[in-house]
C-alpha cells in the first residue's frame, strides 16, 4: 500500500505513534509518506520505503495568522496526485481531520480517491476538541472520516459522548517495539545519578498543567522522608517555573534531576524503579507503557486510559487523580518490600507485552484494507 500519514512532529505521544507506525509499515514494505512542517523527531533512519514531504508556510504580511491548513491541505492533494497514494492516515484531529476532508474533496473533483483515517489521541477530544469555536468543525470532519480509530476505550466514550456522531470509533491501543527496550544502550550509567543505596524515581511528559507535575514532586517528598531515593524528570513545558518553585519551597531541588526533553527516553527508563504518572487526563499513558516494557511499575491516577493499561495491585497502583498521599503510600509500600517490587516489575514487562508493535501493527493493516475496499 502506499500510505499518507499526517502528524505533529514534536514531542508528544501522537507525533511518537503516528511516526512508529510509519516506520514499523515501511519495514512490512508498505511505501509511506510523512507530511507534517518539520522532520518527525523520531524519523531518524534511512529505508526505501520511507519518505518525509515538508510542508512550507510563506510569510505573506496580509495574514496575522498563516493559512497552514490551506497549504497542508494542497501538499496532501500534491502528494497523493503524484506519489498515487491509496490512503491518508491523520492523527491528532485538530486540524488534520478537516484538512484531509478538504484534501479528500479536492481530489474527488479531479475524479481521484483518497480515503483517509483520523486517530484520536486524546487531548484533541477531551480538551481543545471541547472547546465550542473547534465543535462544529471536529464533528463534521469525525462524521465524513471512512474510519475513526481511538487509542483507548476510555477515549472511544468521550468521543461519542462529547459529539454524539454518527461514525463508529474503533480502538487501537497505543504500543511500543518491545524489542527496543531490551537492551538499552550503557551511555546511561545508574551510579551517574544516584548512590547504590537510593532508589529513582522518574517521570516523564510535556510539563503541561494537566500532567500534575507539581503531584510528581509532592510524592518525592514524601517518599524521600522514608526510603532513600532520587526524581529523574525527563520533558519540559509550560509548568516548569511552577515546578522549580515547588522544590525549593519543599528543599528537594538537590535530589531532584531535570534532564529536560529527551527524543527517546529508554536509556533513562532503564536505570529507574518506579515511573509517577499523576495525569489529571490521560487517554492511554504512552510514557507509562515505555516504562513498562523496561520492568519499572506504574503509580499512577485513575482516569482515562490509564487503568486500561496499569492493572492496579498487579503492574503498579492507581489512586484517585490529586491523591498525592496515596500514591506516596503505594510507592513507599512496594519499594519496602523486594519480593513484591520484583514481582511488580516481572507483571510489568508481561503486560508490556500485549502493546507489541508485532500485535497492534495488523490491526491497522486490516483496517486500511477495510477501507480501501469500501472505498468512498
Amino acid at each position: 500500500m502506499n500510505i499518507g500519514i499526517v502528524c505533529y512532529p514534536t514531542f508528544g505521544g501522537s507525533g511518537v505513534v503516528a511516526t512508529e507506525l510509519g516506520i514499523a509499515l515501511a519495514h512490512k514494505g508498505h511505501k509511506v509518506h510523512f507530511i507534517t512542517y518539520s522532520q518527525p523527531f523520531r524519523l531518524n533512519q534511512f529505508n526505501e520505503n520511507l519518505f518525509y514531504h515538508e510542508v512550507n508556510v510563506n510569510d505573506y504580511p496580509l495574514f496575522d495568522y498563516q493559512p497552514y491548513e490551506s497549504v497542508l491541505a494542497s501538499k496532501i492533494v500534491d502528494v497523493a496526485i503524484y506519489e498515487r497514494l491509496d490512503i491518508l492516515h491523520v492523527h491528532y484531529a485538530i486540524p488534520h481531520a478537516s484538512v484531509a476532508y478538504l484534501a479528500q474533496q479536492i481530489l474527488k473533483s479531479r475524479k481521484i480517491k483518497l480515503p483517509y483515517i483520523t486517530t484520536l489521541h486524546g487531548t484533541d477530544i477531551t480538551l481543545v476538541g471541547q472547546d465550542p469555536s473547534f465543535e462544529p468543525v471536529i464533528f463534521f470532519s469525525l462524521n465524513n472520516s471512512n474510519a475513526i480509530t481511538s487509542v483507548s476505550e476510555s477515549l472511544r466514550k468521550d468521543t461519542l459522548k462529547t459529539f454524539k456522531i454518527a461514525n463508529d470509533v474503533k480502538v487501537i491501543p497505543n504500543f511500543i517495539k518491545i524489542e527496543d527496550y531490551q537492551h538499552p544502550t550503557e551511555t546511561c550509567h545508574r551510579k551517574n545519578f544516584a548512590a547504590p543505596h537510593e532508589r529513582i524515581l522518574i517521570h516523564i511528559s510535556n510539563f503541561r498543567k494537566v500532567k500534575r507535575v507539581e503531584d510528581v514532586l509532592r510524592v518525592f517528598d514524601i517518599v524521600r522522608k522514608e526510603i532513600p531515593c532520587k526524581l529523574i524528570l525527563v520533558g519540559d513545558g509550560p509548568e516548569r517555573p511552577a515546578i522549580d518553585k515547588l522544590c525549593r519551597e519543599l528543599n528537594t531541588c538537590s535530589d531532584i534531576i531535570s534532564v529536560g526533553k529527551i527524543a527517546n527516553p529508554k536509556e533513562v527508563l532503564s536505570i529507574a524503579d518506579v515511573f509517577i504518572l499523576p495525569s489529571e487526563t490521560e487517554s492511554f499513558g504512552l510514557s507509562a507503557l515505555e516504562a513498562m516494557a523496561v520492568k519499572i511499575p506504574v503509580i499512577s491516577s485513575n482516569t482515562g486510559g490509564i487503568p486500561e493499561l496499569n492493572i492496579h495491585g498487579k503492574t503498579g497502583y492507581m489512586s484517585k487523580v490529586g491523591d498525592y498521599k496515596d500514591m506516596a503510600k503505594n510507592t513507599i509500600a512496594l519499594l519496602s518490600d523486594e519480593k513484591k517490587f520484583q514481582q511488580f516489575r516481572e507483571n510489568a514487562f508481561e503486560q508490556a507485552k500485549k502493546f507489541d508493535i508485532e500485535v497492534i501493527l495488523p490491526m491497522y493493516e486490516k483496517l486500511y484494507e477495510e477501507v480501501i475496499k469500501a472505498g468512498i
